[in-house]
C-alpha cells in the first residue's frame, strides 16, 4: 500500500536534514492500513527518536477535525443552523458598532468567505481574557462576502460560537482516542524553538494566538497520534465521521475550491495532481496533512515536524506532499 517510491521520498527528505521526522499512514476503503515512521521526534536540545505513538501538533487540522466537525454536530443536534448570522450566538459582537460582521453567517466562516482578514497578532494584545473580549470588538477591515480568503480569525469566532452553544470552554470538549488538547510532553513531537516563549515547544501549541488563549482555539490547538488522525481519515472515507446528511454536507462543494470543512482538489494543491476531482484534504502549518480520495478508495495522512527547530527552513514541504500523494495514487491497481 505504501510503494517503494513513496518510502524513498520520505527517507530522502529525512536524510537530507530537511525534515527531522515523518510519519505516513495510508488506509483503503476496506479499512486496511499501513504506516511508516522515520527520523526524529526532536533534534535539539536533545535527540529523541520518533515512535509511532508520538503526539503531533496538528495546527490547522484543528479546523476540519475539531471545529468544523463540532459545528456540524451542533447542527445535527438542532443547536444551530449553518445560515445563522454570527449575532445569533454572539450578541455582543461589534457592540455599538455599525459592523457587517454581525450578519455574516456560520457557513461563510466555515468556507472562509466571510470577508475577514487572514490573521492578526492577537498574542500581542494582552492576557487571554483581553484577547477574547477584543476579538469580538475589533473593527475588522471586512471585505464583501463571497471570495475565499483563508482566515484563522473566522475559525477563532467559530470556536467562540461553540463555547457559547455548549456552555463550556473548548478544552473541555470530549475528543476521540488519538486526539488531545493536552498531550504528554515527553511523548510529543517537538515543533519550533519559539522566540516569543524562548524555549523549544514540545506538547504545547505552536500557534501563538492559540497559545495565548490557553492552548486551544477554533483554528489551532489539537494534537493527534498517527493512528488518531488515520481514524478520522478512515471515517471520512468510509462513512461515520458525521451522520450521513451532515457528512454529505461536509464534503460537497460549498465555495470555490472548498467544502464546509476541507480544501478540494485543484491545480497546484497539496494532495498532488493525480487526485480525482472529488478528493479533499487539509494541511497544518507545522507540517501536517490529511487527504481523502473517495473515487480511488484511499486516504492518507502525512505528519512532519518541518518547523523544528525553526519555521524559517528552506525545505519544500508542499512539494513533498504532492509527490507523496502522486506516488500513492499511481501505485493503486
Amino acid at each position: 500500500m505504501i510503494p517503494r517510491r513513496t518510502h524513498a521520498l520520505l527517507e530522502g527528505a529525512v536524510a537530507s536534514g530537511g525534515l527531522p521526522g515523518a510519519a505516513l499512514g495510508v488506509v483503503d476503503a476496506a479499512g486496511q492500513r499501513q504506516t511508516l515512521t522515520l527520523g526524529l521526534a526532536q533534534r535539539e536540545p536533545d535527540v529523541v527518536p520518533l515512535e509511532g505513538g508520538h503526539w503531533w501538533d496538528l495546527a490547522s487540522l484543528t479546523k476540519p477535525l475539531f471545529t468544523a466537525r463540532s459545528i456540524l454536530r451542533a447542527a445535527e443536534a438542532g443547536q444551530l443552523d449553518l445560515d445563522d448570522p454570527l449575532e445569533t450566538h454572539l450578541p455582543e459582537l461589534a457592540w455599538m458598532q455599525d459592523s457587517a460582521l454581525r450578519a455574516r453567517t456560520l457557513r461563510q466562516l466555515l468556507t472562509h468567505t466571510a470577508g475577514l482578514p487572514a490573521w492578526a497578532p492577537l498574542y500581542t494584545w494582552g492576557d487571554a481574557a483581553t484577547i477574547r473580549s477584543r476579538l469580538l470588538q475589533e473593527a475588522w477591515d471586512l471585505q464583501p462576502p463571497g471570495e475565499v480568503t483563508y482566515s484563522d480569525l473566522g475559525y477563532l469566532l467559530l470556536g467562540r460560537v461553540l463555547e457559547r452553544v455548549h456552555g463550556r470552554a473548548l478544552r473541555e470538549f470530549a475528543l476521540e482516542d488519538g486526539l488531545s488538547f493536552t498531550p504528554p510532553p515527553e511523548a510529543s513531537v517537538a515543533t519550533e524553538r519559539c522566540l516569543w516563549r524562548e524555549r523549544t515547544l514540545r506538547g504545547e501549541t505552536h500557534d501563538e494566538n492559540a497559545a495565548a488563549l490557553g492552548g486551544v482555539a477554533g483554528h489551532a490547538g489539537l494534537f493527534g497520534t498517527l493512528d488518531g488522525v488515520m481514524n478520522q481519515a478512515e471515517r471520512i472515507l468510509r462513512g461515520g465521521w458525521l451522520s450521513a446528511a451532515a457528512q454529505e454536507a461536509a464534503v460537497r462543494p460549498a465555495a470555490p475550491g472548498r467544502t464546509l470543512a476541507f480544501v478540494q482538489a485543484q491545480p497546484g494543491w497539496s494532495g498532488g495532481s493525480l487526485c480525482s476531482p472529488e478528493t479533499l484534504g487539509h494541511t497544518g502549518f507545522t507540517g501536517t496533512g490529511l487527504w481523502v480520495d473517495p473515487r480511488r478508495g484511499l486516504a492518507w495522512v502525512l505528519l512532519t515536524n518541518r518547523v523544528h527547530p525553526s519555521r524559517h527552513g528552506t525545505f519544500d514541504i508542499q512539494g513533498l506532499r504532492r509527490a507523496v500523494g502522486n506516488t500513492l495514487l499511481a501505485a493503486q491497481g
